[in-house]
């Protein structure tokens, strides 16, 4: 196996590791400083989940457009077993050789885990798929330059849109329209800033990934992006 394909392998499991952690971690919420708003509410699972754009913007500049659908299917069915899984621990009964008490535990921690992974998968796959084509629509548009610009125009406008959905299918009907409407504002704000600071992570890792790919390239080994 070449570094190039060794190289996507570690992008795909990062991506999929921050999808897994994002779910896991989605109903801790903590108050946070924000530029221009102050003190804000976010879930703590909104902290490693743009490092999932990232990464498909990674594949999509390195791999090309179908490796980076597929690795977005990829972390739709990941999630898909997650949840089977969490679900299949809520309904086995605790052992005998452990306190009832633990499953109180469980409950508190993944009781609300299948809302929180349906809600996220509706979210993911819409916001996925169209980072995935905004990133290529302003790709072709510019001719392959600005890599700032269709990182960021295509992560900042596919996120919106995910953490809308996300936040709206988690909580409507549990809290007010006005407490949504602010964990939305303080969620997106959040993944803007971390959308503006990975830029200059995504010119190291295509700079770094593209010797690779031309090493490769050149010895033999691969011959056009999937």
């Amino acid at each position: 196996m070449t570094r190039y394909d060794w190289l996507f392998l570690v992008l795909a499991g990062l991506f999929v590791a921050s999808l897994v952690l994002a779910n896991a971690m989605v109903f801790k919420f903590v108050d946070v400083p924000l530029p221009f708003i102050g003190l804000a509410t976010i879930s703590i699972g909104v902290l490693p989940y743009p490092i999932t754009f990232l990464c498909t913007d990674l594949i999509s500049e390195l791999y090309g457009k179908k490796r980076a659908d597929a690795i977005v299917l990829t972390g739709f069915v990941v999630s898909v077993y997650m949840l089977g899984l969490l679900q299949l621990g809520r309904i086995l009964p605790v052992s005998h050789l452990q306190d009832e008490m633990i499953q109180e535990h469980y409950m508190a921690v993944f009781g609300q885990s299948g809302r929180a992974i349906v809600g996220s998968m509706a979210a993911y796959l819409l916001a996925q798929f169209i980072d995935v084509r905004l990133y290529h629509f302003w790709r072709r548009l510019t001719n392959g330059r600005h890599l700032w610009l269709r990182n960021n125009a295509s992560t900042m406008m596919s996120q919106l849109l995910d953490t809308t959905v996300v936040v709206t299918i988690l909580f409507a009907g549990v809290w007010t329209w006005s407490q949504i409407g602010a964990v939305i504002l303080a969620s997106y704000a959040y993944k803007l800033l971390v959308a503006a600071a990975d830029t200059p992570l995504l010119y190291l890792g295509s700079s770094v990934f593209r010797s690779v790919k031309d090493e490769s390239r050149r010895r033999g080994l691969i011959h056009e992006a999937a």
